[in-house]
């Protein structure tokens, strides 16, 4: 394997908010066709297949982590590396993760009690229950992902929980596995690794078949990871670096495209057929990884870092922000005009993406910052694992800049 890479590549960083607000607009679209049906005709195809951002969240992380970790980890297998990769990781996702639970508990229990809408989450409002949610093992106990957690979105938290408990057995695995292949072995096999979702999507036709949250956090985590090993066996030029920023633009071009090919030309049989650009999702994040270029410079702007690091406080804040206004409109009978209907659509997104800024700045950070205080350091190597998540504060390098610096390293001490 080459040298030990880690930092932030700050377009994949950028990608994470882009993620985040497909997976905000999906949840939201209901509100968006009734305010604007010409939105509805025009952009229903990008934002029906919204649930895919998590698939795309999914792959990232197997990505980023094998980044960070590989060398670290890969060699031998420690009792105290993985207990501390896991408590990295905690400090990471638990904070904002009690936090908005919490809150959409409250909420549950304020509707029993205020006006005579209560929540349909009621019932799910049991001990058993909270210690399941409190432990992020909720998703494990159910075929299916919708209503096992009382913040929607937190189910796919429960789900890479269990894709961090199995990932120090994972990176040893593929750093073997890198160490004897080439690139483009590993990138095959990264390809065949997210197979598994897409195939029980054609067998069936839908995304949401009993079990299919397992498969789809296991093979494209995975998948993710095994892209990254192919990525840090590649030594890439000026010229590489620009045809990759180009496949990445064309690669988005395609996703776009197969979203409205299938609403154009529906397949009888599939309930889900756009689900089958999931398959591009891991070639976008090699592209992006490696790229420059319009879109890759795009991504790596400071908003659209920034975004990227609010981009996991968004996502878990968006729809407890949401069944509040739902309540509230059933409760009281609200019916709007279309201009109202866009102004509180509007308004809702802008106070989702408010919260996530006060929940980044006065939770998330400060969080992550005491939990990583607790723990003793000295025997983990480089960087921290931040960089796949918000409010990464380490060193910012990218593939290119990496290699430059092993190549300046290596002269100077020939020199």
């Amino acid at each position: 394997m080459n040298g030990a890479r880690t930092g932030e590549i700050r377009a994949l960083t950028g990608l994470r908010i882009v993620a985040a607000l497909w997976v905000v607009l999906f949840h939201y679209r209901p509100m968006l066709w009734d305010a604007s049906p010409r939105l509805r005709e025009d952009l229903a195809p990008v934002f029906n297949a919204g649930a895919q951002g998590v698939d795309l969240f999914f792959i990232l992380s197997g990505f980023v982590l094998a980044w960070n970790y590989l060398d670290r980890m890969g060699p031998n297998w420690s009792g105290r590396a993985t207990l501390h990769f896991l408590w990295l990781r905690l400090s990471r996702v638990l904070p904002i993760y009690l936090v908005t639970m919490h809150l959409a508990a409250v909420w549950i229990i304020i509707t029993l009690h205020v006006g005579d809408v209560p929540s349909p989450d009621a019932d799910r409002l049991t001990a058993l229950n909270y210690v399941r949610q409190l432990f992020m093992v909720q998703l494990w106990f159910s075929p299916f992902f919708d209503h096992t957690s009382w913040d929607g979105p937190a189910w796919s938290i429960s789900a890479e929980w269990l894709a961090y408990l199995l990932f120090a057995g994972l990176i040893l695995m593929i750093f073997r596995i890198g160490r004897v292949s080439r690139a483009r072995t590993l990138f095959a096999l990264a390809f065949c690794a997210s197979l598994p979702p897409t195939l029980l999507l054609l067998s069936s036709g839908m995304l949401y078949t009993p079990w299919s949250w397992l498969p789809r956090i296991i093979a494209q985590f995975t998948a993710g990871a095994l892209a990254c090993a192919a990525v840090r066996r590649l030594d890439i030029g000026a010229r590489g670096k620009r045809i990759a920023g180009y496949i990445s633009l064309a690669l988005v071009a395609c996703i776009v495209a197969i979203l409205y090919y299938y609403d154009a030309n529906p397949v009888a049989g599939m309930v889900d057929p756009a689900g089958v650009v999931a398959l591009l999702f891991m070639p976008l994040v090699v592209a992006l990884s490696i790229g420059a270029g319009t879109l890759p410079a795009l991504l790596s702007t400071r908003p659209m870092v920034y975004g990227g690091q609010i981009s996991f406080s968004l996502y878990m804040i968006h729809e407890p922000v949401h069944t509040i206004w739902d309540w509230a409109a059933a409760q009281y009978g609200i019916v709007l005009s279309k201009p109202a209907a866009k102004i509180v659509v509007i308004g809702l997104i802008l106070v989702a993406v408010a919260a996530a800024m006060a929940l980044f700045r006065f939770v998330e950070e400060p969080a992550r910052r005491w939990m990583r205080a607790m723990v003793d350091f000295r025997d983990v190597r480089g960087v921290s694992d931040d960089t796949e998540g918000p409010g990464t504060r380490g060193r910012l390098q990218s593939v290119g800049r990496d290699a430059h610096a092993r190549a300046t390293a290596t002269s100077a001490r020939a020199g």
